[in-house]
């Protein structure tokens, strides 16, 4: 799998991803950790994306980071379409949070139309109590 101009898994070297500390709105703050991340020896960054101002500067957060940005959407699909819009090189959903199957599958369909992957996350805490007893826990 290709994260940007990282490969990932089939013999490849292990690859470290992080996440940025400093608010996503802030391009000038964000890119600069990126930047001292890259120098500590990261390869791949992710970014939280809490609403459309944070989402609004991931294009120039793409645009000028060393490295590969992952957005981590939670609560909104739209927030998730506009960070595919951005180009971010890879996404981070969490269905149980995101709106429903038809609002997951239509964010699925848009990263597989960019080719860009997609990291399901998911916790009790987000997912109905019908989907934990289907998975077999509480």
């Amino acid at each position: 799998m290709k994260v940007g101009r990282v490969v990932i898994g089939g013999g490849r070297p292990v690859s470290v991803q992080t996440m940025t500390k400093t608010d996503t709105r802030s391009v000038r703050a964000t890119v600069s950790e990126i930047v001292r991340l890259e120098k500590l020896g990261c390869d791949i960054v992710r970014v939280a994306v809490p609403d459309e101002e944070a989402a609004r500067a991931l294009a120039r957060i793409v645009r000028e980071s060393p490295l590969p940005v992952v957005a981590d959407v939670h609560f909104s699909h739209r927030l998730a379409l506009m960070a595919l819009e951005a180009g971010v090189h890879k996404l981070r959903i969490n269905p149980g949070n995101i709106g429903g199957r038809d609002r997951v599958r239509l964010v699925a369909r848009e990263a597989a139309a960019r080719g860009v992957p997609v990291r399901v996350g998911a916790n009790a805490g987000s997912l109905s109590r019908e989907a934990r007893e289907q998975a077999g826990g509480d």
